[in-house]
């Protein structure tokens, strides 16, 4: 998405930890006769192009969601890019788009009233507190996901590594820490060093391959 981002984020920083994580939720308009992922699915594939989703904007991450679920899915939905996710979700409840990928504390208390209706959720397995099933439950191997870490520059010694992670750790393991995030949609994660590593392998070449497959462009 930024192919001038001026520094190398696998070379130039040093892992230290993952510390949360923040799912989308799949969001629809009441007016779409669709009950479930699999349901949306079979709709977008029996009227190509006639179904619109919102995003924040070009190269965000309800928009790479929304690519990966087109991509996965063999739809075409058309595109609208708005400037930050409070537009597209006010176009959403007045049916002026379809779908939309956004944050559960955004799309859910209209889910519950019926202003919006939300089909799944966007992490791996599904969460507690929400009793929704995945995407990936329909579509295999579908993962999206905002998350948030601790890096250092690159070179940083050692033992100033593991002594920040196990510190970090430590942290997110309170209730009381783990709450405060909670409250604001994040969910702790933790782990090593390694596993932030392979996260951010991982994503790259996820996201990388939508943006290429997408022609996903910043204006």
């Amino acid at each position: 998405v930024y192919p001038k981002l001026g520094y190398d984020p696998v070379k130039d920083l040093a892992p230290i930890v993952t510390m949360t994580t923040s799912p989308n939720v799949l969001g629809v308009h009441p007016s779409v006769p669709a009950k479930s992922v699999a349901e949306l699915v079979a709709l977008a594939k029996a009227k190509p192009g006639s179904l619109s989703y919102g995003s924040s904007g070009n190269g965000a991450t309800n928009h790479l969601a929304a690519e990966l679920f087109k991509s996965m899915a063999g739809v075409d939905m058309v595109h609208v890019p708005y400037k930050g996710g409070g537009p597209a979700l006010t176009d959403l409840l007045a049916g002026q788009i379809q779908v939309l990928f956004n944050p559960p504390s955004s799309l859910m208390p209209h889910h519950r009233t019926g202003r919006a209706r939300v089909l799944a959720v966007t992490t791996r397995s599904r969460l507690e507190g929400l009793d929704l099933p995945t995407v990936a439950e329909t579509l295999p191997g579908f993962e999206s996901t905002v998350w948030f870490a601790l890096f250092a520059p690159a070179g940083t010694p050692a033992p100033i590594i593991a002594r920040l992670n196990a510190e970090v750790n430590r942290a997110l393991k309170d209730p009381a820490v783990a709450e405060q995030f909670r409250a604001v949609g994040l969910f702790p994660v933790g782990g090593t060093p390694e596993d932030l590593a392979q996260l951010l392998r991982t994503d790259l070449e996820r996201w990388a391959k939508v943006v290429r497959t997408a022609k996903v462009k910043v204006d």
